[in-house]
């Protein structure tokens, strides 16, 4: 097994990431009140697995007790850049893969 972080590279928060977190507390909203569960984002390897990833996240948060109930990853691919480097070569962002990852209910992550 490798070292679980390397595994899990960081958190990965955008408007989008913060939005999944905060579904357990939406009660306004009766469609999303069903989302108990915590769900978080993750920048993982490219080569991790669901179930490498899901054990690498608990031992990083064992401290906080977490559970991790499911795994998605998503494989974001490269974008060309809309602006050249120069000369007329077009550059392009570097692609990544992102998981996201579903808590029990009542567990958290609470980092600054």
């Amino acid at each position: 097994m490798r070292n679980a972080y390397k595994v899990v590279k960081s958190r990965y928060i955008t408007e989008k990431s913060t939005v999944l977190e905060q579904l357990k507390d939406a009660d306004a909203n009766p469609c999303l009140a069903r989302c108990e569960k915590p769900k978080y984002v993750f920048l993982v390897e490219p080569t991790a697995g669901k179930k490498e990833i899901a054990d690498a996240v608990e031992e990083i948060y064992k401290k906080n007790k977490v559970k991790v109930v499911q795994v998605n990853t998503i494989n974001v691919k490269p974008k060309r850049a809309k602006r050249g480097r120069g000369k007329g070569r077009a550059g392009k962002s570097a692609g990544f893969k992102k998981a996201i990852v579903t808590l029990e209910a009542g567990d958290a992550i609470e980092e600054l």
